[in-house]
């Protein structure tokens, strides 16, 4: 991936991207799981997802604010993974929309990846 799309990305979203993805964004620009799930989203979604996430206000009548969310990946079942960014943490929390809970589920994207690869595609190692 290019460098100027990494800069681009921060810049449309107003804050730095955690180091950790970044870097895998150079890499891969993304993860899909083992059913199509969005483990790691491309730069293109999380751009164009938190954008609306943080914007849209049909959600300000349904869930608690996104601000201080940043989403990065899906469970393919309407879960979302996603770093705290205000204050910046290396932890991932799931948001799950069925009762808008928000809670931790990894220490960061290493542990999340292991874990969530790991369960073969299923929801059951963040249960």
């Amino acid at each position: 991936m290019d460098p100027a799309d990494l800069t681009e990305a921060e810049e449309r979203l107003g804050c730095p991207l955690p180091v950790e993805l970044t870097n895998l964004l150079r890499e891969t620009n993304g993860i899909e799981g083992p059913y199509g799930e969005g483990t790691v989203w491309p730069l293109s979604r999380i751009v164009t997802d938190n954008l609306h996430f943080w914007s849209d206000s049909a959600f300000a009548d349904l869930y608690m604010p996104f601000g201080a969310l940043l989403f990065f990946g899906d469970n393919g079942g309407g879960d979302q993974f996603a770093f705290v960014r205000t204050p910046a943490r290396p932890d991932v929390f799931v948001w799950e929309h069925e009762d808008d809970s928000r809670r931790w589920v990894a220490l960061d994207l290493q542990d999340y990846l292991g874990r969530s690869l790991a369960d073969d595609g299923g929801d059951g190692w963040y249960q």
